[in-house]
């Protein structure tokens, strides 16, 4: 008999929960769920206006090697911002590569992505507009064509990052 007793409780409990969640189904969202780890979503940074700060005009150059060493600095000059000098940290929250395509003048042709990050994919336009802000680079028509060098961005959690250039 006991056990008949328990068998009774138990459905009259599951009937009085599915009531339950039918009736604060419609009416109201679903309850959040909760992680054991938190899970950190930062808003992207809006854009900053192209020419925000004035820069010299470039060096001339006299190989590839000076030109991506005066382009990696023109970025963290143009970009104070949005960049940091120092040590890189252990843990980067994103690593875009993009290859930049040069005209003849040293301005920005094409920006290529070649490496895309597997989180904080708005790093990638972070770095295409910082490359476009610290344009030129210099006079490349004595250089050997194609007249393209390749950057990595090292990017912080706050979203800053430092030329991989800088960091060899």
């Amino acid at each position: 008999m006991r056990c008949i007793e328990m068998h009774s409780r138990l459905l009259w409990f599951a009937a009085v929960a599915t009531l339950l969640s039918a009736c604060a189904g419609s009416s109201r969202a679903p309850a959040p769920v909760v992680s054991a780890t938190p899970v950190v979503v930062a808003a992207p940074r809006p854009m900053a206006p192209l020419a925000t700060t004035a820069l010299p005009a470039p060096a001339a150059v006299r190989d590839w090697n000076e030109l991506r060493l005066q382009a990696a600095r023109r970025l963290v000059a143009a970009n104070p911002e949005g960049t940091y000098v120092g040590t890189v940290p252990d843990m980067l929250l994103a690593i875009p590569v993009l290859e930049i395509e040069l005209n003849r003048d040293g301005s920005v042709r094409r920006i290529e992505v070649k490496r895309k990050p597997t989180q904080a994919m708005d790093t990638i336009e972070l770095a295409m507009d910082a490359v476009r802000r610290a344009a030129p680079f210099g006079d490349v028509s004595r250089l050997p064509k194609p007249w393209k060098f390749t950057e990595t961005f090292l990017f912080n959690d706050a979203r800053k990052f430092k030329p991989r250039t800088l960091d060899n």
